[in-house]
């Protein structure tokens, strides 16, 4: 796709470390010159529109979302328009992951909470958008904002350079993104597909084993749990807090975020299916008499109270000393001897995978897996034995799936990295697509969303 792409002739320095060198013939400017801030109150109501800021996209809120986190009133949302361009400004301190810039397509309103800006005449609202993408992708946002969670505004970077090509290079650059990314995306699409059926054939292989165990003779009985149906006659059918303990992590506290004690602590989005991520992990201020509460030690279960509720992983001393957030909880069985946590991972797996976890919900509240209530939840529990012979077959059968699926997340991975790098060289003129000719080809936003396909990362 690249191959053909060539450097310009000539250039010159932005000043701008994250920036470099660009076209000599650009033309320079502070980003005040390029875009205004703009705020216009949903006085009286009259927008209903609810748009929202996920995975760095303007998405119009179905009125079936609008519950949980919002405010009864929406007169203090500000009303913004196709081509405006929004701003999450918030907590930069603390989440150096989240997409920041969105551009809006539907007319709407959006939280005031967030920077909206509009670009000037003469400035594409395509490439404007595409430039503060590059900003933020480069994680050279972070250098501005103020205040204790470096809170951003305006005038913390309105005197930022901005370059910008002439408008026919606008047009140009804007056009071969748009059609190098519906090329990745689709690319990306069909290994999401592929992965999607290997998670159900996982699925399948799980729902056999924990309902029916090794021995296809056992007589059965009816388990008393919809999701389980029937299960050999020998097994016990209990609620949870009989067998594990189950403990909330600690809720976040600013005052906490530095001091003697100071740990790195797990989130929610740290814990995927089996993994937990270590990365880049935020720190807390946790004493040692807290410490047998609030943090976990090896063959630990976590599991996620919100976004794929129920979604777990274990601890297996990925570190020395680590803390977990609110939004996790801790289960850890009361007699190793009487119960295999593996197995009890796998009957996790199949009750998420059933939607068990949120199909009791209000559909007025946004799902959360409570300790109480995970605690009132009944599993199978077959004698210790079976529990260690069925999760060590799970794991030999499931693991040519796991690395299948592995390697195919890592090629989107990849994708994905190859699309930041190459929207960053072709914004901010590395490379010169003047004389490519593509099909033009707008994005839309649900073959977007459907790429994304992961759960949490949607703000307000």
């Amino acid at each position: 796709m690249t191959d053909s792409l060539q450097p310009y002739p000539d250039y010159k320095d932005s000043g701008l470390p994250w920036l470099g060198s660009v076209p000599a013939h650009w033309q320079t400017m502070p980003a005040f010159g390029a875009y205004t801030p703009i705020q216009e109150k949903n006085v009286g109501n009259r927008e209903k529109t609810v748009l929202s800021l996920s995975y760095g996209r303007i998405i119009i809120k179905p009125p079936d979302k609008l519950h949980g986190l919002v405010p009864e009133s929406f007169a203090t949302y500000q009303i913004v328009n196709p081509g405006d361009i929004i701003i999450r400004t918030t907590d930069l301190q603390n989440d150096h992951t989240s997409l920041r810039i969105g551009m809006v397509r539907d007319r709407g309103i959006i939280t005031s909470a967030y920077l909206a800006l509009r670009p000037k005449q003469g400035v594409s609202a395509d490439y404007a958008y595409q430039f503060l993408n590059v900003w933020d992708q480069s994680k050279a946002i972070y250098e501005y904002g103020s205040g204790l969670r470096q809170n951003l505004d305006f005038p913390h970077f309105k005197r930022m350079a901005v370059a910008l090509p002439p408008p026919d290079e606008q047009a140009a650059i804007v056009r071969f993104l748009d059609h190098a990314n519906g090329r990745i995306e689709r690319a990306i699409r069909a290994k999401r597909k592929i992965i999607t059926l290997l998670n159900e054939q996982k699925q399948a292989i799980i729902h056999r084993a924990i309902t029916r165990g090794l021995d296809p003779s056992v007589p059965l009985k009816p388990s008393g749990i919809p999701w389980l149906g029937d299960i050999p006659k020998h097994w016990g059918v209990i609620s949870l807090r009989m067998r594990y303990s189950v403990e909330l992590g600690k809720m976040l506290d600013a005052k906490r975020f530095t001091g003697r004690h100071s740990i790195p602590y797990l989130r929610n989005r740290d814990v995927q299916w089996d993994n937990i991520l270590i990365d880049d992990l935020p720190t807390m201020d946790i004493t040692p008499a807290e410490f047998p509460r609030y943090t976990v030690r090896r063959g630990d279960l976590l599991v996620c109270e919100g976004g794929q509720v129920g979604r777990c992983a274990f601890w297996n001393d990925q570190l020395q000393t680590c803390g977990f957030q609110k939004a996790l909880h801790r289960i850890r069985a009361l007699d190793p001897k009487h119960d295999f946590p593996r197995f009890f991972f796998y009957q996790m797996r199949l009750a998420a995978g059933c939607g068990i976890f949120t199909a009791d919900g209000n559909e007025n509240t946004i799902a959360h897996l409570t300790c109480e209530k995970l605690r009132r939840y009944r599993f199978a529990f077959p004698p210790f034995s079976e529990q260690e012979a069925i999760a060590i077959l799970l794991d030999c059968e499931l693991q040519q799936y796991t690395a299948s699926i592995s390697n195919l997340e890592r090629e989107i991975a990849l994708l994905r990295e190859y699309r930041t790098r190459l929207t960053a060289d072709v914004v901010t003129g590395k490379l010169d697509v003047r004389g490519v000719k593509g099909e033009e080809r707008r994005v839309k936003e649900d073959e977007a969303e459907a790429m994304e396909g992961e759960e949490g990362g949607e703000d307000e």
